[in-house]
């Protein structure tokens, strides 16, 4: 029999792992397993400590790590501190030399330690107000998948996005970026496999591509 690919998936910057509910394999050799944000040690933790939080939640030799976004980074870091198969980041980035100019600017002046991280860790759940009905699937959307609100939290993650140095040469990468990413455009992504029309969302709208790329990748590479 052959072994199992086991697989453990972060989600993106304040998300959990339901961002991946669409993600699905027709090869019954895949095991999948699902990790989640934890609170980090302070808000000046380094990403370099803070994955190593995870060592003990990886309990398969070689996995297979997949990263969306800011979850994409911090898989980087923990494969500096394992032995995987593979990592495959998904909307991210590899260096700092992939952000925007924007998200430069937002370090270089640090006008992000204005970002209202506080209000938003208290706002409640919006979905069960009477609004437009298109606005009221967005408060939906945003408490089913964008569920991590604490301060300490937020605080934390926008300063490693921003000020993350980036390991680019690391060997057993794949990065799997939208053509339409509206967080990290790809005109700023070096060696990626494109998504046509894939926003910076597409682990949800663009599941099935994403899962067959992801397949195709894994069973040609055993």
């Amino acid at each position: 029999m052959e072994d199992k690919i086991h697989i453990y998936f972060m989600p993106g910057l304040a998300a959990s792992s339901r961002i991946f509910e669409y993600i699905q394999v027709t090869h019954d050799r895949f095991a999948f397993h699902y990790l989640e944000w934890i609170e980090p040690d302070n808000e000046k933790q380094s990403i370099a400590d803070y994955a190593a939080k995870y060592l003990s939640k990886i309990t398969h030799q070689h996995p297979v790590l997949i990263g969306v976004s800011f979850g994409g980074i911090l898989i980087q870091e923990i494969g500096r501190l394992i032995a995987v198969h593979k990592l495959i980041i998904i909307s991210s980035i590899k260096s700092q030399d992939e952000l925007p100019n924007r998200l430069k600017y937002l370090r270089k002046s640090g006008i992000y330690r204005l970002f209202p991280t506080k209000r938003l860790s208290k706002i409640d759940d919006f979905s069960k107000y009477e609004f437009h009905p298109s606005l009221k699937k967005k408060g939906e959307l945003y408490n089913k998948y964008l569920s991590i609100r604490n301060e300490k939290y937020l605080n934390w993650a926008i300063r490693n996005v921003l000020y993350w140095s980036g390991n680019a040469t690391q060997q057993d990468l794949i990065h799997i970026h939208g053509t339409n990413d509206e967080i990290f455009p790809i005109k700023h992504i070096k060696n990626s496999i494109p998504v046509e029309g894939g926003t910076h969302a597409m682990i949800i709208v663009k599941a099935k591509k994403i899962s067959q790329i992801i397949e195709t990748l894994l069973l040609d590479d055993t």
